[in-house]
């Protein structure tokens, strides 16, 4: 078993050591549950899922299987047919057509964490929106025992869903490869200061999945999918060097979905959206994360007052020349640190993935020395960008 470091660096990402990891093989046999094996993923067929779903032994059967399959196998499943009413699908794609054409009139250009803003349509927070819109085909879209299977299947009960829209036109260009929330949304300095065990517990925290909401022929770009990069533990730092990039674009895999299958992954596989090259295809997926209910505090703390009270005391003892250091530890103890949840139509990544966190602002004021007003001023703009109406 290969032994990590306490904390994990560039230097730790070797590329031979990468290629070793990808060179597991997915046995069909040991998913009796699953249709067949392509291109090292595995395939499900949702209608012989819900049959064997139907009692408890079933289902712990099923599930089990599908966490082998995010852990020790390749990291993702395709479902086929997991929607099998596809007009609420195509309800929903109506919905979704409709906030585009909106937010398009209203000016809004939609960023990208991992691809040029503007290169794709993409609605963020699509749940609440759909739910607001159409609550009617909300229920019955959501109302779905397969989604429900995969997310408590990894994450137990008490798990919660987000949504984002994507659509890729003809002529729209991949993503780059990468890994996703919540480490894969960090800078490598930023990950390097989290220890080994950490990049270890971030897939458990999340699951992601995708629904076609059109057929989507691997022209038209389906996601490009790296099966068992997942289990590469420095793969965190790994995704953005230029020879992991390299290996990637050559040895991806591309699997069509038709309309109304779903694919789930282990957010830490190396993955990305594809190219669409096709003539004529609108390809468009309905992105879920699903989130696990324990990432969490204990207490609510409002740490927006909390930041506002102590500011004059962080003044006061930078002006008597206590470390900066030492008050930028308090801060870490009274502001939020971590940028997410928010809204991300108002508060976009600018010159990285993540908006800037509560707690950067507050360490913004105390490094540039505002006054009161000026960090009063910039924590209400904050909190206003993270409202949803």
């Amino acid at each position: 078993m290969t032994q990590h470091p306490p904390r994990l660096s560039e230097a730790d990402c070797d590329l031979d050591d990468f290629v070793s990891t990808l060179s597991a093989r997915t046995e069909l046999a040991d998913y009796p549950h699953a249709k067949e094996v392509v291109e090292e993923v595995l395939v499900y067929d949702s209608s012989a899922l819900r049959s064997a779903i139907t009692d408890d032994d079933g289902r712990e059967s099923v599930e089990a299987e599908l966490v082998r399959a995010f852990t020790a196998g390749p990291g993702l499943v395709v479902l086929q047919g997991a929607f099998n009413d596809l007009a609420v699908v195509d309800r929903v794609t109506d919905a979704f057509d409709t906030l585009i054409e909106r937010e398009a009139a209203s000016g809004t250009v939609a960023g990208d964490h991992f691809a040029k803003p503007g290169a794709n349509s993409r609605v963020w927070n699509a749940l609440e929106k759909l739910a607001v819109r159409d609550p009617d085909a909300f229920v019955d879209y959501y109302a779905n025992e397969i989604i429900a299977l995969v997310s408590t299947a990894w994450l137990g009960p008490g798990y919660q869903v987000t949504s984002q829209v994507n659509v890729v036109r003809p002529g729209g260009v991949a993503q780059d490869p990468h890994r996703d929330y919540h480490l894969g949304f960090l800078a490598n300095d930023v990950v390097a200061r989290y220890p080994t065990h950490v990049h270890q517990l971030s897939p458990v925290l999340t699951l992601q999945g995708a629904v076609a909401h059109s057929d989507m022929p691997v022209e038209s770009g389906p996601t490009m999918y790296l099966p068992h990069s997942h289990r590469y533990v420095p793969g965190y730092l790994a995704w953005r060097l230029p020879e992991f990039r390299a290996y990637f674009a050559e040895h991806h895999v591309q699997l069509p979905l038709a309309k109304g299958d779903a694919a789930f992954f282990n957010p830490a596989l190396l993955h990305g959206a594809g190219s669409n090259v096709s003539a004529d295809i609108q390809r468009m997926a309905n992105l879920l994360q699903v989130s696990s209910p324990f990432g969490r505090a204990m207490e609510s703390v409002d740490r927006d007052r909390v930041s506002r009270a102590i500011y004059p005391a962080l003044a006061k003892r930078r002006a008597a020349g206590v470390s900066t250091q030492r008050l930028l530890d308090a801060v870490a103890a009274a502001a939020e640190g971590y940028p997410f949840p928010t809204n991300l139509d108002l508060d976009q990544p600018v010159g990285g993935l993540t908006p800037p966190s509560q707690a950067a602002i507050v360490s913004q004021a105390v490094l540039e020395q505002w006054d009161d007003a000026r960090l009063g001023a910039a924590l209400d703009t904050h909190a206003a960008r993270r409202l949803t109406s």
